[in-house]
């Protein structure tokens, strides 16, 4: 290696910058060290397992749900978009780090040239030759104020933020896939409880009509038995599309059609869902992938302050070439045909209207605002656990209640079918319990429904859904 190239080099290894990127401190956290308290909510403790350690095969129990969410996790187009994302961000800062070091580039040339007797210094045309091969660095920075590092620190931070996003996306999608089968699954357990009550009303519409034929219903019972029969009618062909519109949402999040071998549904009143530890709201801070991407950014604009504050100092630049040239291709490594340049360049800001100082306050403005959006991230998660807790407390309470009511209308029904049958009571009070009961009967799925999503959101807002199984501690 020749002389200004190992000085470069020793440069290059020896002369480390110092760090104008400022001290960073976590955020203290801008919520309560507890979950909320009371008769609405279900108490949290410190869990022996984080529910972002549950695997999502261990949380999800129906079969269908399983390989519903293995389709999706491998054709999804937005999860696949933000695994590009990492691998691009990924190469930004690999090239913002190679900045840290200098680049070595080799050339050779070679130049033949007929001259003619009026352009010849010896007055007679001739052939000349020149060949020369050169190694070299060119405009090499020395980051002595950090600079630099702080740009290459920065990428990183960017890098591992997007990183963390694309696990957010992961537990999203995964959350998603689970809302939209439970929503398909409730759809067509409503379409068949609707399709079954059609059938019970028309059965009561003949039985209206035979009595109306004989003189003993009226009119009016007769016409309010067709209403019954028509609102169920419209109440088949609205589930009858929501269950074909559930199905198109769940192609689009799978990214391809429902498998054909996607294993029998099982029932909403089935163990669908496993218990998912709540643990404390300091688990949130290292567990919830878009809090920690919250604060890579916060560290990657806690970075750019460095980099501006270094913006303020001398940049020094070196260059180096060291080559050999000759007239003969034979004589291009003889001695006494070297020769090199080395070439050190010093810039110092003077004047620029402000603009290192403008530079500086936005990189500071970018940081308040990083910690602004870390803690309001923070603040989500915690009132998404909240909501969470109280839904499964008071979704407990409200599905017995709901049950014991359904109960109740079906004791109703079959009371005052019996009594329409041998004429103690009218038809009105007969199509009053059929109603009722399938009004009840209705809800009781819709609260079925809501109670499971809340607990997959639950699930989600502690950040569970990354992994497919637990990790088992050896």
């Amino acid at each position: 290696m020749t002389k200004p190239l190992m000085s470069l080099a020793i440069t290059a290894a020896f002369v480390s910058g110092c760090s104008l990127i400022p001290e960073y401190n976590r955020p203290q956290a801008p919520v309560a060290a507890q979950y909320p308290q009371g008769s609405a909510y279900q108490a949290a403790n410190a869990a022996d397992q984080a529910a972002a350690e549950q695997g999502w095969r261990e949380f999800f129990h129906d079969p269908a749900l399983q390989q519903l969410i293995q389709t999706a996790l491998i054709n999804n187009r937005d999860l696949r978009v933000a695994a590009l994302n990492v691998g691009a961000y990924q190469s930004q800062y690999r090239i913002q780090r190679a900045d840290l070091f200098p680049a070595v580039g080799a050339n050779a040339n070679g130049t033949r040239q007929r001259l003619l007797s009026d352009l010849s210094q010896s007055g007679q045309t001739g052939i000349s030759s020149q060949y020369g091969v050169n190694l070299g660095a060119s405009s090499y920075e020395l980051d002595l104020f950090g600079r630099i590092q702080s740009l290459s620190q920065q990428a990183l931070e960017t890098y591992l933020s997007t990183a963390e996003a694309r696990r957010s996306t992961q537990i999203s999608l995964v959350s998603s896939v689970a809302t939209a089968y439970l929503t398909w699954q409730a759809d067509r357990e409503l379409l068949k409880l609707t399709e079954n009550t059609l059938v019970a009303y028309e059965e009561s519409l003949r039985l209206t009509t035979r009595s109306n034929q004989v003189g003993v219903a009226s009119a009016l019972d007769l016409s309010q038995s067709r209403t019954s029969v028509e609102g169920a009618r419209a109440s088949l062909a609205t589930y009858q599309r929501r269950v074909a519109e559930d199905q198109n949402a769940l192609a689009l999040l799978l990214g391809t059609g429902l498998p054909v071998d996607l294993p029998a549904p099982q029932s909403l009143a089935s163990d669908l869902l496993a218990k998912v530890p709540a643990g404390l709201p300091s688990d949130l801070l290292t567990r919830r992938p878009d809090i920690l991407a919250a604060e890579h950014s916060l560290m990657a604009a806690n970075a750019n302050i460095g980099a501006a504050r270094a913006a303020f100092f001398p940049t020094i630049s070196l260059t180096a070439n060291a080559g050999t040239s000759s007239t003969n291709l034979d004589g291009l490594f003889k001695s006494g045909s070297g020769s090199w340049v080395f070439s050190p360049n010093i810039s110092l800001p003077i004047f620029n209207a402000g603009a290192l100082r403008a530079s500086l306050d936005y990189s500071k403005i970018q940081k308040d605002i990083g910690v602004a959006n870390y803690e309001k991230a923070i603040q989500t998660a915690f009132q998404e656990v909240s909501d969470g807790l109280t839904a499964r407390k008071t979704y407990v309470d409200q599905l017995q209640a709901q049950n014991d009511l359904v109960n109740a209308s079906q004791d109703y029904y079959r009371l005052a079918e019996r009594r329409y049958r041998i004429g103690v009571d009218s038809n009105l009070t007969f199509l009053d319990a059929q109603r009722s009961l399938f009004s009840n009967q209705q809800r009781l799925i819709n609260d079925r429904l809501a109670q499971l999503q809340s607990e997959v959101n639950l699930y989600r807002a502690l950040g569970g859904g990354w992994s497919e199984r637990a990790v088992k501690a050896l």
